[in-house]
């Protein structure tokens, strides 16, 4: 198939775009609104028209036809972290904007992807009627959970996605490796990590840490995992990445209340960005640029895994 040019929408940092790009597809356009991620996708996609608008003031026809449809419009408000309003949420009615996007240009496939909590019992008829909307536009349409450590991915991550054909195909999802990578092989190399952040020193990019104290919310849970096990799930902030492999497990005296092992102190700090971006499976020269350090948390955490978006996009590629 010579046309593998598609359109991402919701793109964040490009997570989905990288894993895509890998597969043989071009993203020739892209939108983004949240002005902290511009500088880093410009960066890394330079032949990809970023489009910096509200995709609520985005037309239809100012969008490039293309074979395939990708993105993750805002989960925030179906995270069962969160308060779960699902679609009365403002973010969650940009769920609509990417259907009437999808009705418009009538690509032959589309991929969404969102947190697992958009299953949850209370957002059933948000997510049935958001499944109807595709099927509606005449999309034969599937959704699955699955896990990012099943897909050479170094963490546990579980994640909702809906994917249509226009064409009536059995899409089957990619099928999980039974090999789990852990995160030693993911971050074990890493030696250069820096509690300061100077945007100049271009060989240590992205390698510092956050280093503000722990709230009692962190402190209620364990929050390491061992060399030998996959990260828990890289979160879109800073203040709850995982603590490194090197630190001891935390130490449970009554519930919801933990501490760091005594005398191992020194041991418990924060995954860095670049750590982070490891266990999310981007490449060392993909280059997160931002003035707030937990900007770069928060684009490497909303990213869909590098690896994961590449066996979806493997998968689909069987289908055309």
């Amino acid at each position: 198939m010579n046309n593998k040019n598609i359109i991402s929408l919701f793109s964040g940092a490009g997570g989905l775009d990288l894993g895509f790009k890998k597969a043989g597809f071009k993203t020739i356009y892209a939108n983004e609104y949240d002005k902290t991620i511009w500088q880093t996708f410009e960066q890394n996609f330079n032949d990809t028209k970023l489009d910096k608008r509200d995709i609520r003031k985005v037309q239809s026809n100012e969008i490039p036809d293309c074979i395939g449809i990708i993105g993750g419009p805002p989960c925030q408000s179906w995270s069962e972290a969160g308060s779960l309003r699902g679609i009365n949420d403002s973010r969650g009615k940009l769920f609509f904007d990417y259907i009437r996007i999808i009705k418009d240009k009538k690509p032959l496939f589309f991929l969404a992807e969102n947190v697992s909590g958009i299953l949850h019992e209370r957002n059933k008829e948000a997510f049935n009627a958001i499944l109807t909307g595709f099927k509606e536009l005449g999309y034969h349409v599937k959704y699955q959970l699955l896990n990012a450590k099943y897909f050479n991915v170094p963490q546990d991550r579980e994640r909702v996605f809906i994917v249509g054909f226009l064409n009536d195909v059995n899409f089957q999802f990619p099928h999980p490796n039974p090999k789990l990578l852990t995160l030693k092989d993911a971050i074990d190399d890493l030696k250069n990590t820096a509690k300061s952040y100077d945007q100049k020193d271009l060989e240590n990019f992205n390698h510092e840490y956050y280093t503000a104290g722990f709230s009692t919310i962190f402190m209620s849970r364990n929050r390491v995992r061992k060399w030998d096990e996959q990260s828990f799930t890289i979160q879109a902030g800073g203040r709850h990445a995982p603590l490194h492999p090197q630190a001891p497990k935390m130490e449970f005296i009554e519930q919801n209340k933990r501490i760091f092992k005594l005398g191992s102190e020194h041991l418990y700090r924060r995954l860095s960005v670049r750590e982070c971006a490891r266990v999310q499976t981007f490449p060392d020269d993909f280059k997160f640029i931002y003035n707030n350090i937990l900007d770069g948390y928060k684009m490497v955490g909303n990213a869909v895994p590098v690896n994961l978006a590449y066996a979806m996009a493997q998968q689909i590629l069987k289908y055309l």
